[in-house]
């Protein structure tokens, strides 16, 4: 095997970086679907074909989970001679297709060249159908373990029967699942124009590299970490079933090159569908790791083999069969909240304070008088991001694991028989310090006569008890809501209400959280909050509870 050098190592890197974006672009513009088309909730990736990670695109971090678990399971339950040019294996499940919540279904191509084994193309897109929560996975939706849709070309008639027959809008399940197989064919056809270039023998001399690089770069860095022990814990509102509040841990070990992430003493899974499979906790600290360690690290399996995780079986972070996942990018959300936390105890200036720390969203699901149609409609609301040592945080923004796009109001409306009636920034929201913590957003929605009094939602957001944390003397983000409104009226206001049933005229509102300040508010220049106020993102209220009296 010849010895590729350097500048070759960052020049195929590059290129199969480029396809995996590529990839990503693939999908957004062929998705029928507004949550690919529009929010692009989507992820890909190409993998080796041992199964490592070779090029992760830049969507959605928790994704990861999805696509790596899938891959994981294949590469356990077949052998290599029993995968062929022309398979597409599907998957969703997080028990045994490696998924991490049932919405998420995965396509994953086997890429052959000169009848090689030589990649897998793999993505991801959140394909919305019907709101449903459980005590267990068994009440969430349509469990696909990861089977073959296609045989060599050819489709499995009856696995892709099967699945259609469990989605009640299969128009949309159609038409992106095709965005997905287009997508996939795409990534393999562009991979195989680049080991025609290359060659077979220094692609997979590449691989080889690629990935001894990324965990030698990940060593390094962690080295440079002062050894010790960083513990951080924070609690999530609630379960999401009624239960109290649930109490997510980590402790951060750090020795030489060696780095421990050990959650041990986090709650217990419950009935709420918050729990967190196996894989989505790995996302998330490769995710947090990423975020805070040398930038140039390329995020591949190399770099996520220099990581050690400690979970209890059972837990919330760590969930068994049949526990509900279908919101565990909640609790992921905390998760990054706290790995933050930790290493805030080593060095606050390697990460921001806490965000809004949820992924909140409307669901809205009913049938459309205009066409006698059902529809689902998912939206994802962003929030603040928390302040850091030297800038504020950004307003009404997606944080850490979710990063889905803004629905644009013209989007929603042309499609559902809704109106939005407000879309702003949440006054006061953003956490006082130095440095202000971001602003969280409200967005107010009326149900139209279109929908016939048949809609129901299902909505979520987080830190409507708790409040995002500030570092370094920086002060609390705000409060997160959620209030349904008929004839003028509050009638409910839950910050995790269930399959609720709205009339024409009814109103719901959503808040998200603000985030975390940074630094003494004292020592905040006075001329920017007086243009701050000036310009309605704070007032008297908010400086009164940061403690400041501007001449």
């Amino acid at each position: 095997m010849k010895q590729i050098n350097s500048i070759t190592l960052e020049i195929i890197s590059n290129g199969i970086t480029s396809i995996a974006e590529q990839m990503g672009v693939i999908l957004a513009k062929t998705g029928y679907s507004t949550n690919i088309k529009e929010r692009k909730d989507l992820s890909v990736a190409v993998f080796s074909p041992e199964g490592k990670l070779l090029s992760l695109a830049q969507h959605i971090p928790l994704h990861f989970s999805s696509l790596s678990g899938a891959v994981e399971v294949l590469t356990e339950k077949y052998r290599i001679e029993d995968i062929h040019d022309g398979d597409v294996f599907i998957a969703n499940d997080p028990y045994t297709g490696g998924g991490s919540h049932l919405p998420d279904i995965v396509l994953l191509k086997p890429v052959f060249y000169s009848g090689k084994l030589v990649a897998y193309m793999v993505n991801t897109g959140h394909h919305a159908d019907k709101s449903r929560k459980g005590p267990t996975i068994y009440d969430e939706g349509f469990r696909i373990p990861l089977v073959k849709l296609y045989s060599q070309g050819k489709l499995q008639q009856d696995v892709y029967d099967l699945i259609m027959l469990n989605f009640q809008m299969k128009y949309e399940r159609k038409g992106d699942l095709n965005a997905q197989m287009i997508t996939n064919q795409f990534g393999a056809d562009k991979l195989t124009e680049l080991i025609d270039k290359i060659g077979l023998d220094t692609y997979e001399e590449f691989c080889i590299k690629w990935l001894e690089y990324g965990e030698k770069k990940a060593r390094i860095a962690i080295a440079e970490l002062p050894d010790g022990e960083y513990a951080f814990e924070d609690y999530m509102d609630d379960d999401g079933a009624g239960g109290g509040r649930v109490l997510i841990k980590t402790k951060v070990i750090i020795r030489g090159d060696q780095i421990t992430f050990d959650f041990t003493g986090s709650a217990p899974q419950n009935k709420g569908p918050h729990n967190c499979v196996p894989c989505a906790l790995k996302a998330t600290v490769y995710y947090s790791m990423l975020s805070i360690l040398d930038k140039s690290i390329p995020a591949n399996s190399g770099f996520f083999d220099s990581i050690n995780i400690v979970a209890e079986p059972g837990s919330i972070v760590w969930a068994k069969e049949p526990a509900p996942t279908s919101d565990r990018e909640t609790t992921t959300q905390r998760i990054a909240d706290v790995i933050f936390g930790a290493f805030s105890k080593m060095d606050p200036k390697l990460v921001t304070a806490a965000g809004n720390g949820a992924m909140s969203y409307f669901f809205f699901s009913g049938t459309d008088k205009r066409t006698q149609n059902p529809y689902v409609y998912v939206e994802t609301i962003g929030g603040g991001s928390g302040a850091r040592y030297n800038k504020d945080g950004l307003d009404a923004v997606q944080v850490h694991m979710t990063n889905t796009s803004n629905l644009p109001v013209e989007a929603l409306e042309m499609e559902y028989p809704l109106m939005v009636e407000k879309y702003a920034l949440s006054e006061n929201s953003g956490g006082a310090g130095k440095y202000r913590g971001g602003m969280g957003i409200v967005r107010t929605i009326r149900i139209l006569e279109e929908s016939g009094d048949s809609m129901l939602i299902s909505a979520s957001t987080e830190r409507s008890v708790s409040r995002p944390w500030g570092l370094e003397g920086g002060q609390e983000g705000g409060n997160a809501s959620i209030k349904i409104y008929r004839d003028g009226k509050l009638i409910s206001e839950n910050p995790k209400p269930r399959n609720v049933a709205l009339k024409t005229g009814d109103i719901i509102e959503m808040v998200t959280a603000g985030a975390g300040g940074y630094g003494p508010v004292s020592e905040r220049d006075p001329e920017l909050l007086r243009q701050e106020l000036r310009e309605g993102i704070i007032n008297e209220k908010w400086l009164e509870e940061a403690g400041i009296a501007l001449d």
